[in-house]
């Protein structure tokens, strides 16, 4: 008999807490046959928001008496919050009662705590964030995206190669290509940190196309993986998904400044609809904390329950393409040859 998949809900984390998890694990089960939920938290608030509909058997509750909240200092909630949800959800993993976690909480203090409780691979140094975005071509995936503010040319090149197999077998491409995000394409631009890194890839064996910018994350054809630092990679995150609002909001101004936009929205309804599907943030959230010896899978902390639901189809997938065990053989093999080269 195949082993169901688990996955722990830190049902306490997040702008919304309980109010966003737990519907969300309920319609995620409802489409789901395969997978057994956690909801994992204060026994009386989740239970608040079970108590009008049926449980199915695929949910099950762990309490956890303490809570991280959005602004708290890593190092308070690593110390001095033990039985959090988001810690006890952690554990779970740990322990081999989950398969993966997914949380909205405080991204520092999951970061640190997922690092302390589940360590890191042999040969990653750093834990890195990796999600995708939307491109021209289908997605782009960019990695990372504020675990790592400061990072020397080895870890870029570290983040390179795990996001390279999470690429493959999540999309299953043989050789996804791989870029690194620097401010032009030519040899003489970028500091010497991503020049230093360039060299390290240019010379290993990943599908390494050299140098992109910006704008390639969302136009350049077969463009796989972008590799950054934290800093530069979460403000390109976020600057993605103001965009994203941005024409939302535009174009509905548009269409309703008279009669005559107003019809002509009616006629281009099912074009926009397509379009507000392919550009919603909320169809991209589930970041991934890559290097982890277990699968840790980060939402928004304002997420609603699609976009929830969504980051806990992304833990699913990585379960079942076992990411943290490819990673782990192949991150090792991919160094130890560039090291020897």
């Amino acid at each position: 008999m195949t082993k169901a998949i688990t996955i722990a809900l830190d049902a306490m984390g997040g702008d919304h807490g309980p109010s966003v998890v737990v519907p969300s694990a309920l319609s995620f089960l409802a489409r789901d046959r395969e997978c057994q939920l956690i909801l994992v938290g204060r026994e009386d608030a989740i239970v608040q928001h079970l108590s009008k509909v049926p449980i199915p058997d695929r949910l099950s509750i762990q309490p956890a008496s303490q809570e991280v909240s959005m602004d708290e200092l890593p190092s308070r909630a690593l110390r001095g919050k033990k039985d959090s949800s988001m810690r006890v959800c952690i554990d779970l993993v740990k322990a081999g009662q989950a398969d993966a976690c997914v949380s909205a909480g405080n991204t520092g203090a999951l970061m640190a705590t997922a690092r302390f409780v589940l360590k890191t691979l042999p040969h990653v140094d750093r834990p890195a964030i990796i999600t995708s975005l939307p491109a021209i071509t289908g997605r782009t995936w960019v990695l990372d995206l504020g675990a790592n503010v400061d990072c020397e040319a080895a870890h870029l090149y570290q983040f390179a190669v795990m996001g390279s197999e999470l690429v493959a077998a999540v999309d299953n491409i043989e050789r996804p290509t791989v870029g690194l995000l620097n401010i032009g394409q030519e040899e003489i631009k970028g500091n010497e940190q991503v020049k230093e890194a360039h060299e390290l890839l240019s010379g290993s064996h990943l599908n390494y196309i050299g140098y992109v910018e910006g704008d390639d994350i969302y136009l350049r054809d077969q463009l796989d993986v972008v590799v950054t630092d934290g800093f530069v990679g979460n403000v390109a995150l976020k600057n993605t998904e103001g965009v994203a609002k941005l024409i939302r909001h535009l174009m509905a101004v548009e269409f309703k400044r008279n009669a005559l936009t107003k019809l002509s929205a009616l006629v281009a309804l099912p074009v926009l609809k397509a379009l507000r599907r392919r550009i919603d943030p909320r169809r991209y959230n589930g970041a991934s904390l890559l290097g982890l010896r277990g699968i840790v899978v980060k939402s928004h902390g304002g997420a609603d329950q699609l976009a929830f639901e969504h980051a806990i189809a992304i833990a699913k997938k990585e379960i079942l393409a076992d990411i943290a065990g490819r990673i782990q053989q192949q991150v090792g093999q991919q160094l130890d040859v560039s090291a020897s080269a």
